[in-house]
């Protein structure tokens, strides 16, 4: 049994997936401590586990060092995940993944503590292999402007790799592939918020390019399942893939969510963005083999759900 004083670290824990693992491992009976400097975080996300005696939230952010004791395990999820909040100080955002994923990993050596990084898709870049295997090394930008989050990424999965050879640190890397859900902002610029505030204000949903580049999306919940479990594992696999294998274009995402919102919404078309990927399709093959897990949520579902919760949110 846990001894209740061994605490499990999130950082990014007020953030749209920090604050479901959150109310995942305390629905567990885990002892949490959330770490978040709120930049694109929301106290609103953790509020109901605020009275909760297992649970902590400091602000900081984790770039600037921090001591604490007993921790058990670290999930970092610390770092804007959406286009528009890592662009808007880039500088910051590839300072949180480099500098402050040191700082993590000292922080877990210093505990003995297992370490799980939540690295991204976007470290494939626009690839050219289709799915995407984590033996497949990607076709990246390393100077453009998504260059920031895409290479910071990773450069701290290398951190992570380094940290492994050099002090057998007990590291997990997982590449997170297009997740949604409620708690996303709605602001975050990413595709399915934005075609879901769209429609529920009747405005016309933008659609970069010409809505033919392809996407896998997955559920927040399942995304969860996915991370705990890879957490749980005692042997160390690699970088693993965890998303959804099932692909959409982006256009028919966009009448996808205009017929579950019944929105009389049009379409309109913009320049593809600079670096938007044309496929993103994850294989799964080595997490199924080692945990068994694969995404249960079906992508309807999934928007029913998340069109709820935004419609309360506006």
């Amino acid at each position: 049994m846990e001894e209740i004083n061994e605490k499990i670290l999130i950082t990014g824990g007020a953030g749209f997936i920090g604050s479901h693992l959150c109310k995942a491992l305390i629905s567990k009976n885990k002892s949490v401590i959330c770490l978040d400097n709120l930049y694109s975080g929301s106290i609103k996300n953790i509020k109901e586990l605020l009275k909760n005696p297992n649970f902590t939230f400091i602000e900081h952010d984790i770039v600037e060092p921090i001591e604490l004791k007993n921790i058990k395990e670290i999930y970092n999820l610390a770092c804007p995940a959406s286009p528009v909040s890592y662009q808007l100080n880039p500088i910051d955002t590839i300072k949180t993944c480099t500098v402050g994923v040191v700082n993590m990993l000292d922080l877990a050596k210093s505990n003995n503590a297992k370490i799980l990084q939540a690295s991204t898709s976007e470290i494939y870049g626009d690839p050219l292999v289709h799915p995407q295997d984590e033996e497949y090394y990607g076709n990246v930008n390393t100077t453009g402007p998504r260059s920031c989050y895409d290479e910071g990424k990773r450069c701290a999965e290398t951190l992570f790799s380094d940290y492994k050879r050099v002090y057998n640190l007990d590291i997990k890397i997982v590449r997170i592939f297009n997740t949604y859900g409620p708690n996303m902002m709605i602001n975050d610029g990413r595709v399915i918020s934005n075609f879901i505030v769209q429609s529920l204000l009747e405005k016309n949903l933008t659609i970069n390019g010409n809505g033919s580049q392809s996407r896998s999306f997955m559920y927040v919940d399942d995304l969860i399942d996915g991370l705990i479990s890879v957490m749980s594992l005692e042997q160390y696999l690699g970088p693993v893939n965890i998303g959804n294998p099932e692909e959409i274009t982006i256009k028919k995402l966009a009448f996808e969510i205009l017929s579950i919102s019944n929105s009389s919404s049009g379409l309109i078309f913009n320049n593809l963005p600079e670096d938007d990927p044309k496929r993103r399709k994850p294989d799964i093959g080595k997490v199924q083999n080692a945990i068994k897990w694969r995404p249960k949520i079906p992508l309807r579902d999934g928007l029913i759900k998340t069109i709820d919760y935004f419609k309360n949110k506006l």
